[in-house]
């Protein structure tokens, strides 16, 4: 599963849900059929539930969509906290140089020196751009460190998916 988002607030009065966007691009969502939802981000294929779309609109504050089964705003509210996920094989195809966050979790992390800044954990968005949470643990400790390095173009420069590396300028200090 690949988790596009977050169920934030009930949108009206008809079943309409905000959507907290993780990634960019929704408006290419309309076309999928099929959404899953789980309490948890992580949580097997198992359990995440079915949800089938009732309609889907960008607005100014980002998307909304209903789904069938919630026709108004109190049954619509027991989803509110869900995570939103689909299966990678439902996804819109991603252009050159553009990743589904999933793609990029694992990846392990250099920097042109060649230093190994460790593996990404998550990412996060931060408004201005998203964020790459790398993790790297410490030798002979149970500890990490753990470093916040944006996914822009400027530090991010390579990401080689089928090698499982990605190369950024970045210092090993920071």
């Amino acid at each position: 599963m690949v988790v596009l988002g977050r169920i934030a607030a009930p949108f009206g009065v008809q079943g309409w849900l905000h959507i907290q966007v993780f990634g960019d691009d929704p408006q290419t969502w309309k076309v999928i059929e099929h959404w899953y939802a789980s309490r948890e981000a992580d949580a097997p294929a198992t359990r995440w539930s079915l949800l089938e779309p009732d309609g889907f609109k960008l607005q100014t504050k980002g998307p909304v969509i209903r789904f069938r089964g919630y026709p108004d705003r109190t049954a619509a509210e027991a989803l509110v906290g869900f995570y939103l996920a689909v299966p990678k094989q439902d996804l819109p195809d991603t252009g050159e140089g553009e990743y589904y966050w999933g793609d990029l979790v694992g990846l392990e992390v250099t920097n042109l020196q060649g230093q190994r800044l460790g593996r990404v954990e998550r990412l996060m968005e931060t408004g201005a751009n998203d964020v790459l949470v790398v993790r790297d643990a410490v030798a002979g400790t149970d500890k990490a460190v753990e470093r916040l390095i944006p996914f822009v173009s400027a530090v991010v420069k390579t990401v080689d998916q089928e090698a499982g590396r990605l190369s950024v300028d970045w210092d090993f200090q920071w």
